[in-house]
């Protein structure tokens, strides 16, 4: 054999050797950045949080419909709300608001929890002020504990609490019902308060998730309704700089307004016009936090349309397009 065939032969054997070289590296590469890649994908998966926000379903048995408040007709606009929740994917918790009953006995809340048990999501509550009575036998120790009993995510002693939904994510729970007195205004007071600054001053790396019944800030003024100390919880709130966003109920009425990071919203009521709760999913990326937001009403379009000749006026109670559905970005 000559030197020149020979001297051809080991050139195309170290160029095989290469391209074989060149093809495990380039293969190794694709695995890796693949991992990357579907790594990428989970975390940013995981750090999306979706849940329902339901206020003022006013259950009730009476047959009998009060003032603009469809009760009569609430265990059905409620069934046909769950249904919906239900049929909602990956939703990680429902939230009722306050005013699950529209009369505080225990076998209305008896009569409720039913309903609710057919939720395929851990459901959560807050105090409203038609959920308990001045000096009456449901106060909010046998209200906790009778829920306990048919819920089992729900183990909290006191109408105030968190819990950690996932990673990244923190939820307050926060009780705005005077119960000394007969009044439909709430308040705050300074054991919870400080309670709710230590609660955010723990969390300062997470997406917050306020909840409570009455506003801080009224999606219309009510002297007979508002929180008594907004500003002092506002303060409190605002104080911090994560993105935080604050769900309320009450007024039966659409309205959701930013400041800065703090995202208010608050929601209409299942028993009245617009008859209507919220799907909100909740998107934590790097550098910023998307509320997505979106208003949701009853498929009992009948009892929607009675309800809505029923108020003074719709649009008070509607809200604005803005109010309704909408996209909202808070930077960290």
């Amino acid at each position: 054999m000559s030197k020149r065939v020979k001297k051809k032969q080991i050139h195309k054997q170290k160029q095989k050797r290469e391209s074989m070289l060149s093809r495990v590296i380039s293969g190794m590469f694709t695995i890796i950045l693949t991992g990357i890649m579907v790594y990428g994908l989970q975390c940013y998966s995981a750090n999306d949080l979706k849940f329902a926000q339901v206020s003022d379903a006013h259950f009730s048995t009476r047959n009998v419909n009060t003032s603009f408040k469809l009760t009569a007709e609430s265990p059905k606009i409620l069934d046909d709300v769950i249904a919906q929740i239900n049929e909602t994917p990956d939703v990680n918790f429902v939230m009722f608001s306050g005013d699950l009953i529209d009369k505080p006995f225990e076998k209305e809340l008896s009569a409720f929890l039913p309903h609710v048990e057919k939720l395929k999501y851990p459901w959560y509550m807050a105090f409203g002020n038609h959920d308990t009575c001045v000096g009456g036998y449901l106060t909010k120790a046998l209200y906790l504990d009778i829920i306990s009993k048919h819920n089992d995510n729900f183990k909290f002693k006191k109408p105030y609490y968190s819990f950690v939904p996932q990673k990244g994510y923190k939820v307050i729970v926060l009780d705005t019902i005077i119960d000394t007195r007969i009044t439909s205004n709430g308040q705050i007071d300074d054991e919870q308060l400080k309670w709710l600054d230590n609660e955010l001053d723990k969390s300062k790396k997470d997406v917050v998730l306020i909840f409570m019944h009455v506003p801080i800030i009224e999606p219309f003024p009510s002297e007979g309704h508002r929180l008594l100390n907004a500003g002092e919880v506002q303060a409190t709130i605002e104080k911090y700089k994560n993105p935080i966003g604050v769900f309320q109920g009450h007024y039966h009425a659409a309205k959701i307004t930013q400041r800065n990071n703090v995202l208010y919203v608050n929601t209409p009521a299942l028993v009245s016009y617009p008859n209507a709760f919220r799907i909100v999913t909740v998107k934590n990326e790097r550098k910023r936090v998307i509320f997505d937001i979106q208003q949701k009403d009853t498929r009992e379009t009948n009892i929607r349309n009675l309800a809505k000749m029923m108020v003074f006026s719709s649009n008070l109670y509607a809200g604005e397009e803005k109010d309704q559905n909408g996209v909202f970005e808070i930077k960290k």
